[in-house]
């Protein structure tokens, strides 16, 4: 081999999604941190540390996750953070900003500042007490003195500018919004909302952009209709995925391809991706068989066609299934860790140009 292969070996073997080196040590992580904002998909446990009812901090959630421990995280095991964060070469997310794990030499590999029930509008997230996406960047602010303070400035500048940037928010803004809110639904389409909603997410990373972050991938929003909860509450009888929902799903994204699209042109020096979860996820939920699932209209926990939070999934909820692993959702809007671990491989390539 070349030494110019060489290098090029050297170089896939720390930036690709990292694995063991050759002689056992682990590789060094591909960034230096990670910087989550949004909801549930990502979030991992700040809802705990405030005054919601939007919580999954009690079993059966996390009955799969390292000791058995309900965090705060809306699954049975792993997010879709906790997954990307390994292949990223970390042990997972980083920890919750509000927790008290999130201090300390902690802060050097990022923070996660997502909250369960949020969305880009504000007025969504207020409707449920949880963190709205505005105060998440108050607390990223904040976070960066912090960091600061541990890192020293220099260091904490490339921290900032170096590390990955993710954004999951959007779906509860329909399904737990628009879809049941007259004063929305009856006032405006389903295109105007997702255009009110784009407007919100440029704004968001131009603030991020403003504040130091140099590479953000943006997650689609899910396929709405797919959930089993969607199709107990829209799917008029049927359990197939409700048509209108993912079309309003799919005509958002359309319209955040376009926005991330003129956000690269605008700022020649931001790594900006768009990581369609819509596809995969879509692929589970209507054709589990072809990825090794057995259930899609149903959740694991109780009988998985309304059930989600502590309220109705948790230990005297009847019905809960003894090994998620061949379900697609864990709860009813939730996917399972098995899910979740389909959904990143599935991103792997478009996290990879954000990281190189």
């Amino acid at each position: 081999t070349t030494p110019m292969a060489v290098r090029i070996l050297v170089f896939l073997a720390i930036f690709l999604f990292v694995g063991p080196t050759t002689d056992g040590r682990e590789a060094q992580p591909a960034v230096p941190g990670v910087m989550l904002f949004g909801d549930s998909l990502v979030g991992v446990g700040n809802n705990d540390y405030i005054a919601t009812l939007v919580k999954a901090n009690k079993a059966p959630y996390g009955r799969d996750f390292k000791d058995h421990v309900a965090t705060g995280r809306f699954g049975n095991g792993k997010l879709l953070s906790d997954i990307i964060g390994e292949k990223l070469g970390f042990n997972g997310s980083p920890p919750a900003y509000l927790s008290p794990q999130a201090s300390g030499k902690n802060l050097l590999i990022g923070a996660n500042f997502a909250s369960a029930g949020s969305g880009y509008y504000d007025p969504t997230s207020r409707m449920y007490h949880v963190i709205p996406l505005s105060r998440q960047l108050e607390y990223f602010k904040e976070y960066q003195s912090k960091l600061s303070v541990v890192a020293g400035s220099n260091h904490a500048r490339s921290i900032i500018s170096d590390s990955l940037y993710i954004i999951s928010a959007g779906s509860n803004d329909f399904g737990f919004n628009y879809y049941i809110n007259p004063l929305l639904f009856l006032t405006e389409n389903a295109d105007q909302f997702s255009d009110r909603l784009v407007g919100i997410f440029n704004n968001t990373v131009t603030q991020l952009y403003a504040m130091g972050a140099r590479r953000v991938g943006v997650f689609s929003i899910v396929p709405l209709g797919c959930a089993p909860l969607a199709i107990t509450v829209f799917g008029l009888g049927r359990s197939r995925c409700v048509p209108r929902l993912n079309d309003d799903a799919r005509r958002f994204n359309g319209k955040l391809d376009a926005a991330v699209d003129s956000l690269s042109k605008r700022y020649n020096d931001l790594r900006i991706a768009v990581l369609d979860i819509y596809t995969p996820w879509h692929s589970l939920a209507t054709s589990p068989g072809a990825h090794g699932f057995t259930e899609a209209r149903h959740g694991c926990c109780a009988t998985g066609l309304v059930e989600f939070t502590v309220f109705l999934c948790n230990s005297l909820s009847i019905g809960t299934c003894p090994n998620a692993t061949t379900y697609v959702h864990w709860d009813s809007i939730h996917p399972s860790e098995a899910a979740n671990r389909v959904i990143v491989d599935s991103l792997a390539d478009r996290i990879n140009k954000l990281v190189m």
